[in-house]
């Protein structure tokens, strides 16, 4: 945290929160520790071994008080402590691999209840009494008690997670069991050191294979070898007191032990409520109680255990501390905020557009003709009949298909249905060529080598059985969910168009190439009236989304450092897709997803209303968005998106303070994990290697409902591949959309940023500073609920199923005019 900043939030100057100590394990370091410690365990016991010979007894780190001698027969043979040790060995890597152990706790008692049954001579253990935990002295009750609360406080609602967590807690179960004797069993009696050094030998061979590459070992730049050594000492001295515990009290203490570790070591900040991080803290003091409790009476200095309580307590009251006082801070004056600012200024120009829009036909007709200097095409003034006929809110707002259409006016007719079969006929495309006849039109399409379209002829046909005109259109459509078009400027025509195969490559050049032939936009023309004091908050959409004017998105997109699939074609194409960015040339139409697919629906039974939702923003997903290889998934938007939202690289963050009259923007480290429900589900489109490290670095969570972000007042929308289905369901719902996208959709002109949905930088460093203002102040609060309000109503106004139709209708007739056989060729601009 900045000292500048931690001054206002009231934390003392050099002060770091408690679990920020450096980065996390990954889990190349974590399983190599685990070579270290069955490295060092040999030594430990040699070194024992020879202090007992020459004392008579050890006083090498001894853990429990000298006993009076046992009989063999109670005594637990000393090979279970291996047998065990390596079930914790497959625990830990598959902990590392997987990052899951929700059932842990479980096994507690799930062992006093092997004990009982299949081991009746068993000892109970000989605990103390604890008057203020009294239900953690009794054996049975108190395990299962404790047990359910470190489960339900490690709950992430995922059957699947649960089942695949049970498999290593089954094996230590049978392990812990079978192989501790009771009373009545000759115990084993196997020399220890006959036995160690080969056993660790397989074990680390056992890991070296799991570790799977020499690059992992020790020395490698992916590793920290202090970090290594540290922890594979502290696990190997660790199980040398668990083996001396381990000939006098039940093995229940180590797996109670194990759940106040994962409990302990929960960063609070990162619950996503305030009551989810209470609880995960109370269980870990319960679980530490009990596991006093366990611990034989003649352990040393046993009540001492209790200061483990400061692992939970003090990270939990620090951040508590933190939280309040970012809360309470001098926030800037509501008047002075850049949101504030972008809201006022987007509602009055969206209220001018409503009030601009064409009342009679005579008048769109000279709309047209002004704003793109030609005549309207044949069947307008129907179209014109039929948008108000449906009520339509928008009617001169089609810039995004006149812009699309317009390049491709320099061909005539007869060589834009020449363009398209010479293109479909080439074996590299993923195009469907489309044929839409007869009134009601249906439409036939066909592709090379698929034989599902992702429903999008029965999209068209939906969409052509509304509209009250016959059409005779044959046009191509893509496939994939990247655009696939660029564009050449006239004095670049291309002849003959050229595709290439871009998947899983850098192609920023490739769809940037003729930036340099465009009109740059000076910086007096790009200057907001808006002061966002040095924040990259959106003031306007369109410069925000041109690649032209930002070069730094070339790292920041999938899409343009790596996509998973990229077909680029080169060449006046006339290619329909669902999204495009900038210097892309496909033509939008409305993705067949928002009205075809159930995933994408809205239930309105489904929603929540505002005054129960959570206070914080939600997004869960995959790594969809571009491919993933080692050193290279770090920047993909996606991947950025979720670090920032787990505060994973500990950085600094923006935030605006106003001091006598000043407001700047102060750097710091906090950021408040309660305001940020945020995890991928799944690992895909990557390398085995780069899946596996994404896998250890974020904190996943399992597949979730579609609805559930109907949880939080403010969910996050995000591309994909190509454009983000749930927008929608998202603009319908009572939460408020918070958008990040580079790509252009069809309704980008009927949709107004901080009117309908709040927009987000690519760059994203402005996301802190606007989650916290639109949770944690009354104001942002209220224009939360007032955006979500007004996202949801003119959705229901502008964009129906019968506004997609209109859409779509006016498209047909553009596409109609451009394959008429007898126009000639064009010379018109794009945009004019």
């Amino acid at each position: 945290m900045s000292q500048e900043l931690a001054s206002e939030l009231g934390v003392p100057r050099g002060i770091a929160s408690p679990l920020d100590l450096g980065d996390h394990f990954t889990w190349q370091s974590e399983l190599t520790s685990e070579l270290v410690c069955w490295a060092l365990l040999p030594v430990i016991f040699s070194i024992t071994k020879r202090r007992r010979n020459a004392d008579g007894d050890s006083k090498f780190l001894p853990l429990v008080k000298s006993l009076p001698e046992l009989s063999e027969k109670e005594l637990p043979p000393t090979v279970s402590l291996w047998l065990v040790a390596i079930g914790i060995v497959i625990y830990s890597v598959f902990r590392a691999e997987i990052g899951i152990a929700v059932l842990f706790p479980a096994l507690a008692p799930l062992l006093t209840i092997g004990h009982k049954y299949l081991r009746p001579g068993l000892h109970p253990p000989s605990g103390c009494h604890m008057s203020f935990f009294p239900f953690l002295t009794h054996h049975t009750v108190g395990t299962i008690l404790t047990a359910i609360f470190s489960t339900l406080a490690l709950w992430e609602w995922d059957p699947a997670a649960y089942a695949i967590s049970a498999i290593p807690v089954v094996a230590l179960f049978a392990v812990y069991t079978l192989l501790t004797p009771h009373a009545g069993q000759r115990s084993l009696s196997i020399d220890i050191e006959a036995i160690i050094w080969p056993l660790s030998l397989r074990v680390a061979i056992l890991l070296a294979i799991v570790l799977g590459r020499e690059s992992y070992l020790i020395g490698s730049p992916k590793v920290n070898v202090t970090e290594i050594l540290t922890s594979g000492s502290a696990k190997a001295l660790t199980w040398y007191f668990t083996s001396q515990l381990a000939r006098n009290c039940s093995w229940l203490v180590a797996a109670v032990a194990g759940a106040f570790s994962l409990l302990a070591t929960r960063d609070p900040i990162t619950q996503h409520t305030d009551t989810r991080a209470l609880m995960t803290v109370v269980a870990s003091l319960v679980s530490l109680g009990r596991t006093i409790y366990l611990l034989p009476k003649h352990a040393r200095s046993r009540t001492a255990l209790w200061a483990l309580a400061l692992v939970p307590l003090l990270p939990y009251f620090y951040d508590l501390a933190a939280i309040h006082h970012a809360r309470s801070s001098t926030l800037v004056h509501v008047d002075k905020h850049p949101v504030e600012a972008l809201i006022r200024q987007a509602n009055v120009n969206f209220d001018t557009l409503l009030r601009n829009q064409s009342g009679t036909y005579a008048a769109a007709y000279a709309e047209y003709q002004r704003r793109y200097g030609f005549e309207p095409p044949h069947g307008f003034e129907d179209w014109y009949k039929f948008a108000r006929s449906h009520q339509s809110r928008v009617i001169d707002e089609f810039d995004i298909i006149s812009e699309g259409i317009a390049p491709f006016l320099r061909l005539s007719g007869q060589e834009v249905m020449e363009v398209m079969a010479q293109v479909y006929d080439k074996p590299e495309h993923e195009l469907w060529y489309c044929e839409t006849t007869g009134q009601p039109a249906k439409t036939l399409c066909s592709h090379h080598g698929r034989g599902y379209d992702r429903g999008n002829a029965h999209f068209f046909d939906r969409i052509t059985e509304q509209i009250p005109e016959t059409f005779d259109l044959k046009f191509l459509f893509n496939h994939l969910d990247e655009p696939g078009v660029v564009l050449p400027p006239p004095s670049h025509r291309v002849p003959n168009p050229v595709i290439t195969d871009l998947g899983g490559q850098h192609v920023w050049d490739a769809v940037t190439i003729f930036c340099s032939t465009r009109k740059r936009t000076t910086n007096s023309e790009r200057q907001s009236p808006v002061e966002t004091y040095g924040l990259p908050f959106i003031t306007d959409i369109k410069s925000s989304m041109d690649l032209c004017e930002h070069e730094e998105y070339a790292e920041w997109h999938g899409l343009l450092a790596s996509p998973e699939s990229l077909r680029l074609i080169e060449g006046l194409v006339p290619v329909l897709s669902n999204g495009a960015p900038s210097t892309m040339g496909d033509i939008l139409y409305p993705s067949s997803a928002y009205i075809e697919e159930d995933r994408f629906a809205y239930y309105e039974e489904h929603d929540v209303d505002w005054d129960k939702k959570q206070n914080n923003l939600y997004w869960a997903g995959s790594t969809t968005g571009g491919h993933g290889r080692m050193g290279e998934w770090q920047n993909l938007h996606r991947q950025r998106f979720v670090e920032l939202a787990q505060n994973l690289k500990r950085r600094t963050f923006s935030y605006l303070r106003e001091k006598g009259g000043v407001i700047k923007s102060v750097a710091s480290s906090f950021l408040n994990g309660r305001l940020y429900d945020v995890a991928f589900a799944s690992m895909v489109q990557c390398d085995a290697d780069a899946c596996r490290e994404q896998n250890q670095y974020f904190t996943s969570k399992p597949w979730a409902s579609g609805d559930r972000p109907y949880g939080s007042r403010l969910a996050f929308d995000l591309d994909g591949n190509g454009i983000s289905g749930r927008f929608y369901k998202l603009l319908m719902s009572k939460s408020v959309p918070l958008k990040q996208t580079i790509i252009r959709e069809w309704h980008d002109e009927r949709l107004v940023p901080w009117v309908h949905y709040i927009p987000v930088s690519p760059s994203m460093e402005e996301l802190p500073e606007l989650v916290l203002y639109l949770t944690s102040t009354k104001t942002g609060q209220m224009r939360a609920r007032q955006i979500a309000e007004q996202g949801r109503q003119w959705f229901s106004q502008s964009m129906r199923e019968i506004d997609i139709v209109i859409y779509m209708y006016r498209l047909f007739l553009e596409l109609e005019r451009l394959q008429d056989p007898d126009r000639p060729a064009w010379q018109v601009e794009a945009g004019t």
